[in-house]
C-alpha cells in the first residue's frame, strides 16, 4: 500500500541518513543487505562550502605576491639530475649532421654525395629534394629545410647525413663536394632598401614589411618647438646563447606515425610546420617537448626537425640531431639589428611636442618573426610618453645575413635604448633633471597611445619615483 506524503515514515526517510552496517551471513562470510541499506540514497547530499572567493584590489598585493614558492623542479636541476633531451638516446639511434653553405649567396650547380655514402657507418644522406615541401616559416614561408637551389645565408644547410656515430657525420659532410655560383650578396640594410641593389628572394623586393603610425601634425609640432633634437642609434645582432643547444630526435612506428622530442618552445606551431614539410596529416604527427635548457624566443620555430625525419623513414631507425655552438651563431635566429634615426620637439621645459622616428631592421636571409618584431617597435618606439604629434615608420629587410627572430621584447628593447639615449641628452641640453623631464612626459591614467589605446593602470610615474627614491637619486645628484 503507498505511503501518504507526510506521514511518520515519510518524515523519518527525509532526514539524514546515518551510516549502517550489514550483518554478515554465517553461511559463506559476505554481507547481507538489510533493508535500512538500501534505502540510503544512492548520491549523497552534495555540502556547500563556506568558500567566498575574493577578488583582489587594484594594485594591491595579492597573498601569493612576494611569497617564497619551491620550483617542482628545483631539486633535480640542483643535484645535476634533471634529464635533457641530450641524455636521451633510443635503440638502434643514429646521429645527424647537417653540412653547412659556407657562403652568403650563391646558386647550387651540383651536390655529390657518393664518397660520403660510401664510407662505414654512414646510413643515409639526404639533400633539399629530398624534402616533400622544402620550405617554412610562422608567416612567410620563404625558409627551406636545407637549400637546394639557391644560398641564401652562410648558415643555410645543404646536405644532411645521419650515421651511427657523431664522428663519422661528421667526416662524412667533408667528403660531400658542393660546386657553386657565387653571387653578390648585399650585407648593409640600407643599402638593401635600394631599387638597385642584389635581390636576396629574387625577384621580390628586399623590404618585405612595413608599418606607419601617425597621430597628430608632426611638421606643424617641429615648426611650435622650442628646440629640435635629432640622433640615430643603432644595435647589434645579438644570439641568445643558451646553455643547451637546439637538438630533436625523430622516429617512425610500425604504423605510420612520426614522434619528434624537441627542444622547441612552440610545440604546437612546430607540429603544424611539421605536417606541412612532410605533407602529413598532422594527427600522424606528435611532437615531445622535452626540459628546455634555455629558449628566450630562440627555439620558437623548427630548424633541423623535417630533415631528421626523413632521414629516420629511409633508415628505419631513430635519428638524432644537435647542433654545435658555432651552429647556434650561424643557422638559428638572432635579435634584429635595427638603426633608428629619432626627430624630436621639445618646449623649453622639456616637454616633448613632437616625435618623428624611422627604423630598419635588419631580417636576414628570413622572415621568421620579423613582421611581429616589426610591429612592436614601430609601436613602442616614441616611448612611454605623452606626444601630441608622432610619426612612426618602420620597414624589415632582407640581407645576406644569419635570419632574425623572436628574441626577448620583440624589438622593444632596441626602440627602448634609442628614445631613453635621446631623452638623457634633451635633459642634458635643456639642463633638466633626467628623471624630472620623463615625469612631465610620462603617461599616466587615461592616456592615449600613438595607436589611440587608452592606457588603465598606468604606473610609470610612481615606479620612477619608487625607484629614485631606493636609489637615493636626490642625494646622488
Amino acid at each position: 500500500m503507498a505511503q501518504k506524503p507526510g506521514s511518520k515514515k515519510d518524515s523519518a526517510m527525509s532526514k539524514k541518513a546515518k551510516p549502517v552496517r550489514s550483518k554478515k551471513s554465517a553461511v559463506i562470510g559476505r554481507p547481507v543487505e538489510t533493508v535500512e541499506t538500501l534505502r540510503l540514497p544512492a548520491v549523497m547530499q552534495q555540502v556547500a562550502y563556506p568558500i567566498e572567493a575574493l577578488a583582489p584590489k587594484v594594485r594591491q598585493q595579492t597573498p601569493a605576491v612576494g611569497q617564497r614558492a619551491t620550483r617542482p623542479d628545483c631539486r633535480l636541476h640542483g643535484l645535476g639530475q634533471t634529464k635533457y633531451i641530450d641524455d636521451m638516446s633510443f635503440p638502434g639511434m643514429l646521429y645527424c649532421k647537417i653540412k653547412r653553405a659556407g657562403i652568403a649567396s650563391a646558386l647550387i650547380k651540383k651536390i655529390d654525395v657518393r664518397e660520403a655514402e660510401a664510407m662505414p657507418g654512414v646510413m643515409a644522406i639526404i639533400t633539399g629534394k629530398d624534402i616533400p615541401v622544402n620550405s617554412y616559416g610562422p608567416s612567410i614561408k620563404d625558409q627551406p629545410v636545407l637549400a637546394d637551389d639557391r644560398v641564401f645565408h652562410a648558415g643555410d644547410g645543404v646536405a644532411a647525413v645521419a650515421a651511427v656515430t657523431e664522428q663519422i657525420a661528421l667526416e662524412a659532410l667533408d667528403k660531400i663536394r658542393v660546386e657553386y655560383e657565387p653571387l653578390t650578396p648585399i650585407f648593409d640594410p640600407v643599402e638593401a632598401m635600394k631599387d638597385s641593389a642584389p635581390k636576396v628572394h629574387p625577384p621580390s623586393s628586399n623590404i618585405y614589411a612595413t608599418k606607419l603610425i601617425k597621430k597628430g601634425d608632426v611638421e606643424k609640432g617641429f615648426r611650435e618647438s622650442y628646440r629640435i633634437f635629432e640622433d640615430t642609434f643603432t644595435t647589434q645582432m645579438v644570439e641568445h646563447v643558451p646553455l643547451e643547444p637546439h637538438c630533436s630526435i625523430a622516429s617512425w612506428d610500425a604504423n605510420g606515425r612520426l614522434t619528434i622530442h624537441s627542444t622547441l618552445g612552440r610545440i604546437t606551431l612546430g607540429r603544424t610546420d611539421m605536417a606541412r614539410t612532410l605533407q602529413l596529416p598532422i594527427s600522424r604527427i606528435r611532437m615531445v617537448a622535452t626540459i628546455v635548457g634555455g629558449n628566450f624566443g630562440g627555439k620558437n620555430e623548427i630548424t633541423q626537425e623535417p630533415a631528421l625525419a626523413v632521414l629516420s623513414k629511409m633508415t628505419g631507425r631513430p635519428v638524432k640531431g644537435t647542433f654545435t655552438r658555432t651552429e647556434e651563431f650561424i643557422a638559428t635566429t638572432t635579435r634584429h639589428p635595427i638603426i633608428m634615426h629619432y626627430k624630436t620637439g621639445v618646449s623649453k621645459e622639456g616637454k616633448i611636442i613632437a616625435r618623428k622616428v624611422r627604423l630598419v631592421l635588419d631580417g636576414g636571409a628570413y622572415c621568421s618573426w620579423s613582421e611581429t618584431t616589426l610591429g612592436k617597435a614601430c609601436i613602442l618606439s616614441p616611448g612611454p610618453y605623452n606626444i601630441e604629434n608622432v610619426h612612426s615608420e618602420a620597414f624589415v629587410v632582407y640581407t645576406n645575413k644569419t635570419m632574425t627572430g623572436a628574441m626577448r621584447g620583440f624589438g622593444a628593447p632596441q626602440v627602448c635604448f634609442a628614445y631613453e639615449s635621446q631623452m638623457d641628452e634633451i635633459a642634458h641640453a635643456l639642463n633638466i633633471d633626467p628623471l624630472e623631464i620623463r615625469l612631465r612626459n610620462a603617461f599616466h591614467e587615461g592616456s592615449a597611445s600613438p595607436t589611440g589605446q587608452v592606457l588603465h593602470s598606468v604606473v610609470v610615474k610612481d615606479s620612477l619615483l619608487q625607484a629614485a627614491e631606493r636609489y637615493g637619486w636626490k642625494e646622488a645628484r
